[in-house]
């Protein structure tokens, strides 16, 4: 709190953040999570201003409808703009994406060994078999390469994880598998992570 004013806003850096930030921030009982998540919407609202041309604190961020049901929980969304953007955060890391049209990403670490046969039931049925064709010790990263690509999709689309990741096809190989209207591509991470990045195409 502002002791000079009594204003309840933080102060510094996270002063961008509007009320929901802040609420889902203050949810976080890890506050090494709370500040990964802080640092990462400070950034986004920093460079929104910067493209926009706007005060980052100013820029309303909304949620579109949802393609699968209506309701207002799908991509997140600048408020009267034709900019879209994305983001993930996983132990640390922080990755943002901005285009002229829908667009996600994902970034992750590959799941321990003995964790893939829980995991394995989340992929198509295409993905785990070309995840099986490779020797064991391949398999994990195989896994988050697959698993990137196919949240960044579904995260572009809208619909997140909910529709059942099972039912698209991403690739589990070496490169991701064309995806109809949709550009998906791995993405250069940080050692000892996995990312991809799916943009739709212009002309739909």
């Amino acid at each position: 709190m502002d002791s000079r004013g009594g204003d309840p806003r933080p102060l510094g850096a996270e002063a961008v953040l509007d009320a929901a930030e802040r609420t889902r921030a203050d949810m976080y009982r890890r506050e090494e999570h709370r500040r990964i998540y802080v640092a990462t919407h400070v950034a986004l609202r920093m460079l929104l201003g910067t493209y926009l041309e706007e005060d980052p604190a100013a820029v309303l961020l909304v949620r579109e409808d949802c393609p699968g049901c209506g309701k207002p929980h799908g991509r997140p969304a600048v408020s009267g703009s034709p900019l879209h953007f994305s983001v993930s955060h996983s132990e640390g890391v922080a990755l943002l994406a901005f285009a002229g049209s829908p667009v996600g990403v994902d970034i992750e670490r590959p799941p321990a060994l003995d964790a893939l046969s829980h995991l394995l039931p989340s992929l198509h049925a295409r993905e785990r078999a070309e995840l099986a064709a490779l020797p064991p010790a391949e398999r994990a990263v195989a896994f988050a390469a697959c698993w990137t690509r196919k949240e960044a999709y579904l995260k572009g689309i809208g619909i997140g994880l909910a529709a059942g990741p099972h039912r698209h096809y991403v690739g589990g190989g070496s490169q991701a598998a064309p995806t109809p209207g949709w550009t998906l591509t791995d993405v250069t991470a940080p050692d000892g992570f996995m990312a991809a990045c799916a943009v739709r195409n212009r002309d739909l």
